[in-house]
């Protein structure tokens, strides 16, 4: 436990009583009606949307993962994230404008406007539960998770303590001052959450224990885990951290802030945007910051502490009274603050504090949202008011809140649920890429993919059946096909369903088209078929913008990519390869902006 002084109560008493301002001076506005609670009036800019999306996924649980993976399977283990890159830059060159042209209030009314009839609105009821109360409390509760054991460390707190100090104030902040307020307040938390990230990195690496970059990189039990490429010389290795994430997971598997085909609160914020250019900004600023400069603080502290804290046993021995089942490898940033002098222990406590903040209000706002319009008002009160809709939602807020923080005094570790959620979305991916420009999918393809891929993962990890295919030594496949299998069998399974299946109706189609101009050759039969009838659906002006959209993802990859390794080469020192990588983001760059160019051309 550390001793705050004087200048750290007096650096995060002056943080919450700016964030609680917020709330306050936005309350009046954002409880006018549900649109201006959950959407801002959809009025938000593109440089307020990228903070807040920025701030939003900067979460307490954050760096504790990223010093999990670093200390558990080195640097290059991030590609299990990084590879969802690839989701994000198709959601900013292809699906933002989509989204924002949709002009629905929420991703999950989304399936009431692509399909019709019964099993489209069971499907929007079932995802606004299922994703607005399951998923949701979970993803919350790896946050509070990881603020109880920063509590713990830093302050001594027990886990119950953290969590009413932390969610009650959050909770406040998030019923008073709606999307708004959050939006506002992320501006301010992001800068409060990366100075704190950066000024603890720079500190902690240059402590007399650790002695600078050059011996941190020079150091024994570093060494090893510097890599930003995994060993291809270790096939498991290889495949589960590189080549699956690369090849597979970006495109198939579901999870929150990096959703193929674009959805959740980072869908909320480009339905909030000015128009699809201000999406489309918002949303490619997010990816800039969120891969290519803000893991390199986490990383670095994560590297520092393996030559303080080299295993477990070590944490153990230095926090005693951490309890055996909150032990872990992602508890050693935690451990690492606790060196930090005053002052910028202080900030780093207000930044982690922002952290937690900013993630747990968009989550309650963003869940608050699915169960207001897509649950309450479409189940239990089509016409309730503009304020009954409002009042739900602040109710709606509390209770989420509540239970994530009950569950996360469950929990052990971050990585986990991490892991987890990955193989739980596994096979749903595609078809959320391939419901905008492909006609024939239908509501059954994703009511069948949603519980095919929630029981082929259920039972592969609870029963025996998972053994006997996946366990390391007497299992019909390796332990690493275990994600690939679950993705290919769930593909498999909606595909029949879909063929099975009638389509949606021709007016629904229609209607679709006319109002999100897709286009591309998996809308041709609808488009012949609308020009039989008479009907006009396709706009001669509109050009489809999807193969510059791709190209121009492609160019992002490379520019993010090599800004992401630039970054990690210069700090290591190395300039053979920092140099060349700075010189291809360079020219990546300019390129992307003469093809964003032509890209923007076609939305206007």
């Amino acid at each position: 436990m550390i001793s705050l002084s004087t200048l750290d109560y007096t650096i995060i008493v002056l943080f919450f009583t700016i964030t609680l301002c917020i709330g306050v001076y936005v309350s009046k506005k954002s409880g006018e009606n549900s649109s201006e609670f959950f959407l801002s009036g959809r009025t938000m800019p593109w440089w307020l949307l990228g903070v807040s999306m920025v701030a939003t996924t900067f979460s307490t649980d954050t760096p504790n993962l990223v010093t999990d993976i670093v200390r558990t399977n080195g640097v290059s283990g991030n590609w299990v994230w990084w590879a969802f890159l690839i989701t994000g830059l198709l959601t900013v060159f292809v699906y933002a404008k989509l989204w924002r042209k949709s002009n629905v209030k929420t991703d999950i009314e989304f399936y009431e406007f692509r399909y019709g009839g019964a099993p489209a609105s069971f499907l929007r009821k079932f995802r606004a539960i299922y994703l607005g109360v399951i998923f949701n409390v979970i993803t919350m509760s790896a946050v509070t998770l990881a603020a109880i054991k920063i509590g713990g460390i830093m302050l001594g707190l027990e886990p119950w303590q953290t969590v009413i100090s932390a969610g009650l104030i959050t909770v406040i902040f998030s019923v008073l001052g709606g999307f708004k307020g959050v939006v506002y307040t992320d501006f301010v938390l992001f800068f409060v959450a990366m100075g704190g990230a950066i000024g603890a990195a720079y500190y902690l690496v240059n402590i007399p224990e650790v002695g600078g970059l050059e011996a941190l990189v020079a150091n024994e039990h570093v060494v090893s885990k510097l890599s930003i490429l995994p060993d291809f010389s270790d096939k498991q290795a290889l495949i589960t951290l590189f080549i699956i994430p690369l090849a597979v997971q970006w495109w198939s598997s579901w999870y929150p802030g990096a959703e193929p085909g674009g959805g959740g609160y980072i869908a909320q914020r480009m339905l909030a945007a000015k128009d699809e250019n201000h999406a489309i900004g918002a949303t490619f600023f997010f990816n800039i910051m969120h891969y290519a400069l803000r893991p390199w603080p986490w990383i670095l502290v994560a590297l520092a502490s393996l030559v303080i804290f080299p295993d477990l046993a070590s944490i153990q021995e230095a926090f005693p009274n951490i309890p055996s089942d909150k032990l872990g490898h992602d508890l050693a940033y935690s451990a690492m603050l606790t060196k930090l002098p005053s002052g910028l222990l202080g900030l780093v406590l207000a930044s982690l504090i922002a952290a937690y903040m900013s993630t747990i209000s968009t989550q309650l706002n963003w869940g608050s949202s699915y169960m207001v319009y897509d649950f309450y008002k479409q189940q239990i009160n089509p016409k309730a008011s503009e304020k009954r809709l409002v009042t739900v939602g602040r109710i709606s807020t509390v209770v989420l809140m509540v239970l994530s923080a009950l569950l996360a005094l469950l929990l052990q570790n971050a990585l986990q649920l991490f892991e987890v959620l990955l193989v739980f979305g596994a096979g749903t991916g595609l078809i959320f890429i391939l419901r905008w420009f492909w006609w024939r999918i239908n509501a059954w393809s994703e009511i069948t993919a949603m519980f095919a891929s929630g029981i082929i993962s259920i039972v592969l990890k609870l029963t025996s059946v998972g053994d006997y295919l996946f366990a390391p030594e007497s299992g019909v496949f390796e332990a690493y096909y275990e994600y690939p299998f679950v993705v290919f069998i769930t593909t498999f399974i909606w595909l029949i369903a879909t063929y099975m299946t009638q389509p949606e109706s021709n007016e629904v189609l229609q209607n679709f088209y006319i109002k999100t101009q897709p286009g591309g050759p998996g809308w041709s039969k609808v488009v012949n078929v609308a020009k039989k009838e008479g009907i006009k659906i396709k706009n001669k002006d509109a050009e489809w913008s999807v193969p510059s959209g791709i190209v121009a993802m492609l160019i992002g990859c490379v520019l993010i990519y090599s800004c992401m390794f630039a970054t990690g080469y210069w700090i290591y020192g190395e300039y053979n390869y920092a140099v060349p990588l700075t010189v291809t983001a360079i020219i990546s760059g300019i390129s992307l902006i003469r093809v964003w160019k032509k890209i923007k051309t076609t939305i206007l």
